[in-house]
């Protein structure tokens, strides 16, 4: 007797190259077997769920997810997070640690692990700080971290801008067998609220210009291959940074990298009503940029894709655009959102989507997940990929609104989310 089978399903597994309908088994928090649908060879299952029409995919994973916990809980907690990630078919995330205090000791990662049990939603993974602090000055307790169970280094929000320190960090956590995460930006650079460029000269805003975000890549870039370390990069904004990254992987670089809904469907152009939803770190670019990030993904330049998924309070984002703190949300409504950037273009089609969703994510972290492989934590996503829907803020699981989708029309939505073989999330129950 299985715990929970779902039948009929189209099965998309990229990791193990698996596409068809078929049938999946799960038992004891395990993936059982994946076998071809038919009614003749189906085991008994206390629960059966018929996923006709819809993908059976991994479950999917959001390695940039800000849970604001500790510090800031009116923004967003790890319970919230968690409950929005299951909301949007995300069975794990990673936990960025711009906390207050910051997560850069093994008792803050434990702390963040305990929440997330207490919460029992998606899977949290606690993301380290490279330096304590995130001052950029003194590396972190990282083999502490690692070992309370931190998955990852990043300084986010900020880049580690010290080459010297840099280089210390890659050292450590290629011997740590992590990767460090890299915010990319020359702080010199990035004094201004959004891209440099005829917009923001047209709004009277300061710029940030591409370059700063591709000097410190281009840097970064130098001592991977100095060190061997595994470098992953943060939410990718220019076509330059898309090259610098394609000729790295080229040239056999341990080097992932993701893009963003935002920075995949929209431009500078958005910024023209001031609304603070719309300025976020690294800024919305020009066009030309989204279609070269849009590009990268479609061929495996970039591997991943992550929400950012930034809350803040409504007070925060209501003041005006020069004041207000960089960073929107996207958690329960990511899945439509990529299918409207790169699936509706004919960029992508779905396997290449689901891949950059769970194998990509998964080989970055490098955790065993993202797999329907016989034997794997039984996590699980169904995502209905003809269900039309209308994004209504006011109904997130997550803790705040500053989300600039609100009545956006799109195609794509999961519809229930299953981890470690439990049911987290169903659609409307």
């Amino acid at each position: 007797m299985h715990d929970i089978l779902i039948i009929n399903g189209r099965v998309i597994d990229p990791a193990a190259g698996r596409d068809e309908i078929a049938d999946v088994a799960i038992a004891k928090g395990r993936i059982a077997r994946v076998a071809p649908a038919g009614p003749r060879a189906r085991p008994k299952a206390r629960e059966v769920i018929d996923a006709a029409g819809c993908i059976v995919a991994p479950g999917l994973i959001d390695i940039h997810v800000h849970c604001r916990e500790p510090g800031h809980e009116e923004e967003e907690t790890v319970a919230t997070a968690s409950a929005a990630a299951a909301a949007g078919g995300f069975a794990t995330i990673c936990a960025m640690p711009n906390t207050h205090p910051p997560i850069d000791d093994e008792t803050a990662v434990t702390y963040v692990l305990d929440r997330a049990a207490a919460a029992g939603r998606a899977r949290v993974l606690p993301v380290g700080c490279i330096t304590k602090g995130r001052e950029g000055k003194e590396l972190a307790e990282m083999g502490m971290m690692v070992q309370a169970g931190a998955v990852a280094f990043s300084d986010d929000g900020d880049g580690v801008a010290s080459a010297s320190v840099m280089q210390r960090a890659l050292q450590y956590a290629r011997l740590l067998g992590v990767p460090l995460m890299q915010h990319c930006q020359d702080g010199d650079l990035a004094g201004g609220q959004m891209n440099s460029g005829a917009v923001a000269v047209r709004l009277g805003l300061g710029g940030i210009a591409a370059a700063g975000e591709q000097i410190m890549l281009r840097r970064d870039l130098e001592l991977v291959e100095h060190t061997g370390a595994r470098y992953h990069v943060q939410h990718v904004s220019s076509a330059g940074s898309v090259e610098l990254i394609r000729a790295a992987r080229a040239a056999g670089l341990p080097v992932t990298a993701e893009a963003t809904p935002h920075h995949l469907l929209l431009t500078d152009a958005a910024c023209m009503g001031y609304d603070p939803n719309y300025k976020m770190s690294p800024p919305l670019r020009s066009l030309a940029d989204v279609e070269a990030l849009r590009r990268g993904v479609a061929d495996g330049t970039i591997d991943c894709l992550a929400t950012d998924h930034a809350p803040h309070a409504a007070e925060e984002k209501d003041l005006e655009f020069s004041l207000a703190p960089f960073g929107i949300i996207a958690l329960d409504c990511a899945v439509g959102l990529y299918a409207k950037a790169l699936i509706e273009p004919g960029l992508c089609d779905w396997p290449t989507l689901i891949a950059r969703m769970t194998a990509g994510p998964a080989r970055a972290i490098n955790r065993p997940l993202g797999t329907l492989a016989a034997g794997a934590e039984a996590d699980v996503t169904i995502i209905d990929p003809d269900r039309r829907w209308t994004v209504r803020v006011g109904r997130f699981a997550s803790r705040s609104r500053n989300c600039p989708y609100d009545g956006w029309k799109l195609t794509g939505r999961a519809t229930c989310t299953i981890v470690g073989g439990t049911i987290k999330h169903r659609l409307g129950q």
